[in-house]
């Protein structure tokens, strides 16, 4: 199963956040359980998300594709560079990507 399968599992049952800003407001809250990062999040967003999900032990998934594949793979009509999911819903996707790690 892809990680857009899965993704798209979490958009239907699990609770989720788009968007930069209020990514960074669940992970510092504490209820982000894995951030996904698009490949092209601007170095300086990047490394800042990183950091704070490093503070709270959160992973961090860097996706394969671009931001504008990424907002495709939630079923979104725009463009999506940071995503943090705190419920995962009946999606195994966080389990899976503690595996690969």
């Amino acid at each position: 199963e892809t990680i857009n399968a899965k993704l798209a599992l979490v958009m239907k049952s699990g609770k989720y956040t788009l968007g930069y800003r209020s990514t960074l407001k669940t992970i510092r809250s504490g209820k982000a359980k894995l951030i996904v990062l698009a490949s092209n999040t601007p170095p300086l967003r990047k490394s800042e998300i990183e950091y704070y999900a490093l503070l709270s032990k959160t992973l961090v998934e860097h996706y394969k594709g671009d931001n504008i594949a990424l907002g495709t793979a939630c079923g979104k009509y725009f463009r999506v560079c940071t995503l943090s999911i705190t419920d995962a819903g009946d999606s195994d996707i966080i389990r899976s990507i503690q595996d690969e790690a």
